[in-house]
């Protein structure tokens, strides 16, 4: 039988009290080992949140505003520099580089839509090739999303320039000596067109073709032409006669009496402004008439 514990001396400490001290309850059960405190579980690492590249677009956005914030096309920068415009021209010469690769490189820079060569693209497309992009105004070219004044009036300034280089080399000229030379320059470009293209062939004083300018497009039965818009060119770019042709979309070349009425107008203005109108050519499917040699003007 154990010893019991001697009652303390202490007065002023009672029985329960002196129990607690000794490990037991009132009625003398050891009391149970108090159990640790649960662990606080640590707190979880925050989930890891990769923003996105560019803020959602708001509800009900217009296709214009998704089309801003995503880009498909390649910058020139991000291309490799052997296959960068003005890289490929410095290794390979200004002929390797396609018409596209040329307007890039004078163009610059594109749109958040487009790369500059891109842009070129379509430009050219918009115009229908270089020559129609050449007969664009200040006004047509800045409608195009990516044109600015600065960038068509640099387009303009190349496209004069070379104008101009040409017209310096008079011995390269393309020379009309025949109604058949006429064909042969205007015909395979008027071939296939379904309405009437009225076209000025300029001439140097040595049967020179400084350049050919589309007048005006009529429907399929008719083109509407003035004189003003003929020598304007003309006075323009300093020729000293002209030719006019258009094209008949039925194939037969023969002329008609409104195009003998246009001639005589056209060759009254010239002898007016000292510019000669050599001959009117109509052209036809592998045919051709000159109105001179018809006796009509």
């Amino acid at each position: 039988m154990s010893q019991s514990k001697p009652m303390p001396s202490d007065p002023e400490l009672t029985l329960h009290d002196y129990l607690r001290q000794c490990g037991l309850t009132a009625d003398g059960i050891p009391e149970p080992a108090l159990l640790p405190e649960p662990p606080v579980p640590a707190a979880p690492h925050p989930k890891e949140v990769v923003a996105p590249l560019s803020p959602p677009a708001p509800a009900g956005a217009s296709p214009a505003v998704e089309e801003e914030r995503v880009r498909y096309s390649v910058r020139i920068r991000e291309l490799p520099s052997e296959e960068r415009p003005r890289e490929r021209l410095m290794h390979y010469g200004a002929d390797a580089l396609s018409t596209a690769e040329l307007l890039a490189i004078l163009l610059r820079t594109g749109t958040g839509q487009r790369s500059a060569v891109n842009l070129a693209e379509h430009l050219l497309k918009e115009f229908h090739g270089l020559r129609g992009l050449a007969g664009a105004t200040l006004d047509e070219l800045q409608k195009v999303n990516g044109i600015g004044e600065a960038k068509a009036t640099e387009i303009k300034a190349a496209i004069e320039f070379g104008r101009r280089l040409v017209a310096a080399s008079p011995e390269e000229r393309r020379k009309i000596r025949s109604p058949r030379d006429v064909y042969d320059l205007l015909g395979p470009g008027l071939r296939d067109e379904k309405r009437e293209h009225f076209i000025a062939v300029l001439l140097d004083t040595k049967n020179g073709v400084i350049r050919q300018r589309t007048i005006s497009v009529g429907d399929l039965s008719s083109s509407i032409v003035h004189p003003r818009e003929v020598f304007t060119e003309a006075i323009r770019n300093s020729a000293a006669s002209i030719i006019v042709a258009h094209n008949h979309p039925s194939g037969d070349p023969a002329p008609s009496p409104e195009d003998a009425a246009v001639t005589r107008r056209l060759v009254e203005a010239g002898n007016l402004l000292g510019i000669e109108v050599l001959d009117h050519i109509v052209l036809g499917d592998g045919r051709w008439a000159s109105l001179k040699e018809k006796g009509l003007m």
